[in-house]
């Protein structure tokens, strides 16, 4: 049945040929790109306070995206929430599984899943891509049961890694929110509490990597997300036209600001495009952990940032709102937040 079919297992079967339902159009697929050096910058968060608030300013204005390292989350939890969902992907049998998966019309659902969006039209691209997703905050959503047994000490890692990434989010919206000019926890009250979700993505191997994208061109919907990935690399940030390879950095965490967070600053600040391409020869994984407000907020730009030389240029939205039309439209690049830009 193609609404539970997952890439892995496509891969499995010895595909020679992406299945039409996974071809990008021509504008869309990934070109060579022969930045072999550049990379997104990397703030350490040893450094003295004011350089890190410097720093984060010039990369929140040029790219909405970021390295972190020395950011206190110990590097074996790293590893092991690395470690532990590939043996869930590579190591149990498919029927074990589809014991986690999502619910098939909601692909926003906890659980083992490939689609993104909730439109079924038969032109819809999909993406070069199985995931899990798990609900970790509130604590009133973390339901370790619908997290997989397996390997033993799996549930307990992901409650441990959410709780750091809590407080390393956390951490650099305090620092982001003083590099305007605000106090610390500007940003963060705007969000309010936590919905915080872990998706561990899995890119198997394609054999066209040239006519798909593991995961679409968008921005993330909520406030900030932190990502890590493994050595194989597929992350891209689109900077000034060009797509850059963030190519993994032993240790190091990718910030990428989502887009609640550049309503809040007016746009002073902007949320990072990206996307992940395949490769032919190696699977990939990364885990994001995404920092959303709740569904009822209403997200504005602050106050503080606003004033009669600096109107609002965006307009407010309920995020559970900006939600819906995400997942039902799809992001197109940033098309959902351009359409609450008023200065257009």
């Amino acid at each position: 049945m193609e609404e539970t079919k997952r890439v892995q297992t496509l891969v499995q079967q010895g595909v020679s040929e992406v299945p039409l339902r996974y071809i990008q159009p021509p504008e869309n697929r990934p070109k060579p790109i022969s930045n072999a050096t550049y990379n997104i910058p990397t703030i350490d968060l040893s450094h003295s306070k004011d350089s890190v608030i410097a720093a984060i300013r010039d990369a929140c204005r040029k790219w909405g995206a970021f390295h972190v390292s020395n950011h206190g989350v110990p590097i074996p939890l790293m590893d092991q929430m690395r470690k532990l969902p590939l043996s869930f992907f590579n190591d149990f049998p498919m029927e074990e599984k589809f014991k986690y998966a999502c619910h098939p019309k909601s692909p926003a659902s906890e659980g083992y899943g490939s689609r993104m969006l909730l439109s079924s039209e038969d032109d819809t691209v999909l993406d070069w891509r199985d995931y899990f997703d798990h609900h970790t905050l509130p604590l009133s959503r973390r339901n370790p049961l619908r997290w997989p047994h397996f390997p033993s000490e799996y549930r307990q890692v992901v409650a441990k890694y959410s709780d750091e990434m809590k407080g390393l989010a956390q951490r650099l919206l305090g620092l982001t929110s003083e590099s305007l000019g605000l106090r610390p926890s500007c940003i963060e009250d705007a969000v309010g509490d936590f919905y915080q979700n872990i998706t561990v993505s899995y890119y198997p191997p394609c054999p066209q990597p040239e006519l798909t994208l593991g995961l679409q061109t968008h921005s993330d919907m909520g406030a900030i997300t932190l990502l890590i990935q493994d050595e194989v690399g597929g992350l891209q940030v689109l900077k000034d036209g060009e797509w850059i390879t963030v190519h993994p950095l032993p240790n190091a965490i990718v910030v990428l600001l989502a887009d609640q967070t550049e309503i809040i600053t007016n746009g002073k600040y902007r949320s990072g495009v990206h996307r992940a391409i395949t490769n032919a020869s190696r699977a990939r994984l990364s885990v994001a952990t995404f920092h959303d407000p709740a569904k009822a907020v209403k997200i504005s730009p602050a106050s503080d940032l606003l004033s009669e030389s600096s109107p609002p240029r965006y307009s407010s939205v309920v995020y559970g709102d900006y939600v819906s039309s995400w997942y039902s439209k799809g992001p197109e690049g940033k098309r959902n937040l351009d359409a609450l830009r008023l200065d257009t």
